[in-house]
């Protein structure tokens, strides 16, 4: 049995919460500045029987929330994006406190099978230079940030397996982009949680990979299944990189 903390109570933390109780975690405590239902801050976590926290608030608070988490030495899943700049001063306060922390773009079990999906056809196209890479997402129009870390993850693994593409531009540009460049366009509007695709483009045809998201349920899941893999763990993981090693158990 699990005891977990969520911190924030959005959409994310409610369906989080449903599917939680589904599967048999206990949640000690929910963290919820905007609400008086609920905590306060996370350093009314001290002292409460909790194996980890999961956390699902809002990039303006994410680092913070982070710091005060790995003070209290409280294992986390952060679900949380728009801090990665602040990466290495994360893994010191891992490192000082002895905690464990992991953190991901998109805990969805489908997006990380689409991660891998991607990976092997850029390596496939490589030997097709007629074919450009091009990519897009579309989320609603709430989202807080723009590109999302999805959209940055994606890139990512593109220019890191692509002979070609070797920078990503997310602005609107006033050009013809070079070849090197992948161009990763957002869009926000309306209810949509969440569209992700690259393509493929050659004279003769075109070849497209696409996610899309019915709903949070699959990134509550993921976020679930990286939180009871962590329990009695310390140190800092990407969920990408032990998304294989979760599956396995």
């Amino acid at each position: 049995m699990i005891h977990i903390a969520l911190i924030g109570y959005g959409k994310m933390g409610k369906m989080i919460e449903r599917i939680a109780l589904d599967k048999g975690f206990v949640i000690e405590a929910i963290v919820e500045p905007a609400s008086d239902q609920y905590l306060k801050s996370i350093t009314a976590l001290k002292g409460m029987n909790i194996d980890v926290c999961i956390d699902f608030s809002h990039p303006d608070c994410a680092l913070e929330n982070i710091k005060n988490l790995c003070e209290l030495k409280l294992n986390a899943v952060i679900g949380t994006t728009g801090w990665h700049e602040h990466l290495n001063e994360v893994r010191q306060w891992v490192s000082e406190n002895q905690n464990g922390l992991i953190y991901g773009s998109n805990y969805s079990v489908g997006m990380n099978m689409f991660y891998r999906l991607i990976e092997d056809a850029v390596k496939h196209f490589n030997h097709l230079p007629d074919y450009d890479i091009f990519a897009f997402e579309a989320h609603h129009r709430q989202k807080a940030d723009s590109p999302s870390g999805t959209a940055r993850e994606i890139s990512t693994i593109i220019l890191n397996h692509s002979n070609i593409k070797n920078t990503v531009i997310y602005d609107k540009i006033d050009r013809q982009p070079a070849p090197e460049e992948l161009h990763f366009a957002s869009i926000r509007g309306g209810a949509i949680p969440g569209t992700h695709e690259v393509g493929f483009d050659s004279i003769a045809d075109t070849i497209e990979i696409k996610h899309t998201a019915r709903n949070r349920e699959g990134f509550a899941s993921g976020a679930l299944m990286a939180a009871q893999w962590l329990k009695g763990k310390s140190g800092i993981y990407n969920f990408q990189s032990i998304f294989g090693e979760i599956l396995n158990g």
